[in-house]
């Protein structure tokens, strides 16, 4: 007889309400004999009648009985089997059913709970009994019962399983929140495959979700929170961390000394407490900014006895301002847990989580977490408030560094900005007058942040206005400035392993425009920054450099190049230790070309506007300068010849220039003194062509060029010697003088102060 095949159907009361064909050939026995029999009777019967089972060969047949379920009545279904385990595995069913730890629960087609396991009638208080025609999703007060419904209605319909379903559920006799259920469904069908119902697995996952969620909540807070140098901003970090995830509202407040860079008071706090609003995200807006947390109150405690708290939000309103205190109110807060800031014994600020309508009140595992988000985030802040401290320091040291503004030169009108970045840095600009009317405009950039930039910084600013006394042409002042730097890097790799600053590189970076309002030129050199350009009156644009240099002390050797470029009066030099500005691609480079030529002022404004919208990655320092040419009438430049008659022409020619520039007796003849020495020097040591070149500008300039490479120096003569104390005289009677350098020869010059002269320009 096949495996399966169904023989009888037996009610409740043990009577046999189906009879199959099966039955009969097995047992003997018609339907008409058996039906509404008592089964037990029968079995007796047949047992017991001659020859035992009919024509003896169901004498070893075994049956199944099943439970199957007819209206809301269960009725067992009789069943042949191929096997004698059955027996055992029925056991092994009532056992799960009547043992195993998680609720069963038997649907029938309409999801009313027809039979319960012993599990689910001791836990769930939910049985057949308290629950007469209801439906599971409804007896089991479910949120979103309807949706429930409908997926278990799925399963019945398409026979595909759900397993681990989480599901909300609000428990008879626990607490007014809801727990959460993984919630199973597998439908039940005959040997026929006609459907009978579902079994419905549940198993409270409430203390497993918690757990889970406040483990991805604190790996979030430790993920996001402390990215920034900043007080505020970490502390904005931390309440974007855990609004909604945590909480409602979070509320960070940190102590007055924490806002000035201060150390905050150490544990216990027994004194009153001014508190910043640092940050602030949820239902409850930034009502409030700065309160007082008077010792000696219900909610001062946390001061001095430094832990998370599970308070009433009443609580939290006695201290609120009055403004804070309705805003807290009207929020519908009711649940608040309040945790210390703290780190190393000093007390930072105070965190506030609040929870509100339409969400599970605080508990007593909270608690931990809140004290872990505590812990972060004091770290977290008290890093920014070491950072700020140093940062106010550094920015202290380069604002007194750093050039005032604005500066005033004759032939160039000077524009320096200086947009400080999220880290700090070493960002300077430079306009320092040289000889000849000429200016050198710098702009250099020391990688790096904080109180060591700052003051490396300072360094090779220093050294660079010394190495501009030298009046050398930009490519050599950058190379002078990158041997400067390599001694600086090289100091700092001798300092003791111990030291921060040994295992910190020095990386620095420099560019350099000297400007020429007489030949109406410029030359450009740069190591390691982006390119300078100029802006054209008429809008068009031009760069300044044909190649850039390796950085300042660059294990690069390659000499650094100078590019010389022809400017008209009215252009504009721009020039950045970021691309946005310099490079042809920049995100400035249309804003800067648009208004070249406007007033310098508003250029100057419009790019701190546009670089001031959001955190810049870098320190940024611009310098814009608009040139300026030197009127005709305030140079004299005359060619002399070779022999000796050029002293006297010379002497001739720079009298009767400085009697028309109306400078005083004294001047002139001060000016004849220097000019006949070095006029006299050129012919005895130098090389045609000479040229004598005045230049009235703030200061007088008497220049005299020549053919030759041979530098003159100061000799300190003997008593009775007649020569060599020229120029020893010119370095007494002048305010400076030197030698500069070019391509044809080198040009000896000497300055004068002319200030209260007539010829002077206003």
């Amino acid at each position: 007889m096949p495996s399966g095949e169904a023989l009888a159907l037996v009610d409740e009361a043990g009577q046999v309400i189906e009879w199959e064909r099966a039955a009969e050939e097995l047992f003997g026995r018609s339907a008409t004999e058996t039906i509404g029999r008592s089964v037990t009777a029968l079995m007796h019967e047949i047992s017991t009648d001659e020859g035992g089972w009919h024509g003896g060969v169901a004498e070893a047949a075994t049956v199944v009985v099943k439970p199957v379920m007819q209206g809301t009545a269960v009725v067992w279904r009789v069943l042949a089997a191929g096997h004698p385990s059955t027996a055992r595995d029925t056991a092994i069913l009532t056992a799960v059913f009547d043992h195993l730890p998680v609720a069963l629960y038997i649907l029938d087609e309409q999801l009313r709970i027809v039979r319960t396991s012993a599990v689910a009638e001791a836990t769930s208080e939910t049985s057949t009994e308290s629950s007469p025609g209801g439906t599971f999703p409804e007896v089991w007060a479910l949120r979103g019962a309807e949706e429930e419904t409908a997926v278990a209605r799925r399963v019945l319909e398409s026979g595909e399983a759900v397993v681990n379903r989480l599901v909300r559920r609000r428990h008879p006799s626990g607490p007014p929140d809801y727990r959460i259920y993984a919630v199973s469904y597998f439908r039940l069908e005959d040997s026929s495959g006609s459907v009978q119902g579902l079994v419905a697995c549940t198993l409270d996952v409430t203390e497993r979700e918690k757990a889970s969620k406040h483990r991805a909540l604190l790996e979030r807070v430790r993920a996001n929170v402390g990215h920034r140098l900043s007080v505020m901003d970490v502390s904005w970090e931390l309440v974007e961390a855990v609004v909604p995830a945590f909480a409602g509202t979070a509320a960070v407040e940190v102590v007055a000394e924490v806002v000035r860079g201060q150390d905050p008071p150490r544990t216990p706090v027994k004194k009153v407490v001014s508190l910043h609003q640092a940050a602030i995200r949820g239902r409850i807006s930034a009502s409030g900014t700065v309160h007082s947390l008077p010792a000696g109150t219900h909610t001062a405690r946390i001061l001095s006895d430094p832990q998370a708290r599970l308070m009433s939000v009443e609580e939290a309103c006695a201290w609120a301002e009055p403004e804070q205190a309705d805003e807290i109110r009207r929020s519908g807060a009711h649940s608040l847990i309040m945790a210390p800031l703290i780190v190393r014994g000093q007390l930072l600020g105070v965190v506030s989580f609040f929870r509100h309508e339409g969400e599970a009140p605080f508990d007593e595992g909270d608690l931990d977490t809140a004290s872990a988000i505590g812990a972060h985030a004091s770290l977290c802040i008290d890093n920014a408030r070491r950072y700020m401290r140093e940062w106010i320091i550094a920015s202290t040291i380069q604002s007194r560094i750093l050039p005032p503004q604005p500066d005033t030169q004759a032939t160039l009108e000077v524009r320096h900005l200086h947009l400080p970045g999220i880290e700090g840095g070493g960002a300077w600009s430079d306009a320092i007058a040289l000889p000849s009317a000429r200016t050198a405009l710098i702009v250099g950039d020391v990688a790096g942040k904080g109180i060591p930039a700052a003051i490396t910084m300072g360094l090779l600013r220093t050294a660079i206005h010394t190495l501009t006394a030298l009046d050398l042409q930009p490519d050599e002042l950058l190379a002078r400035l990158s041997d400067t730097t390599a001694r600086l890097v090289a100091a700092r790799a001798a300092l003791p392993p111990v030291d921060p600053l040994h295992r910190e590189p020095l990386t620095a970076s420099c560019a350099i425009v000297i400007y020429d309002p007489v030949d109406l030129t410029c030359t450009t050199a740069c190591a390691g920054l982006p390119e300078s350009f100029a802006i054209f009156p008429d809008g068009t644009s031009t760069g300044l450099l044909a190649q850039s240099g390796p950085q300042l002390a660059a294990r690069d050797t390659a000499p650094i190049p100078a590019t010389t470029t022809a400017l008209p009066a009215g252009s504009t030099i721009v020039m950045s230790t970021t691309a946005e500005a310099s490079t042809s691609a920049g995100s400035l480079r249309p804003l800067l070309e648009s208004a070249g030529a406007g007033p310098l002022v508003a250029l100057s404004d419009a790019l701190a506007q546009e670089l001031g919208d959001g955190p810049l990655p870098a320190e940024t320092a611009m310098l814009l300068a608009r040139t300026k040419a030197l009127p005709a009438d305030q140079v004299l430049t005359l060619a002399l010849p070779e022999g000796p008659d050029a002293a006297p022409i010379a002497r001739a020619a720079a009298r009767r220039q400085l009697e028309v520039w109306d400078l005083d007796a004294e001047i002139v003849y001060t000016s004849e003194l220097i000019i006949s020495e070095f006029v006299g020097n050129a012919i005895r040591y130098g090389s045609p062509p000479l040229r004598l070149r005045l230049i009235l500008d703030q200061t007088l300039t008497c220049e005299v060029s020549d053919g030759a490479p041979s530098s003159p120096h100061v000799r300190h003569a003997r008593t009775l010697d007649e020569t060599g104390r020229g120029l020893f005289i010119i370095a007494s009677l002048a305010d400076r003088w030197g030698t500069r350098y070019h391509a044809d020869g080198k040009s000896v010059w000497a300055e004068q102060s002319v200030n209260g002269a007539s010829g002077l320009p206003s």
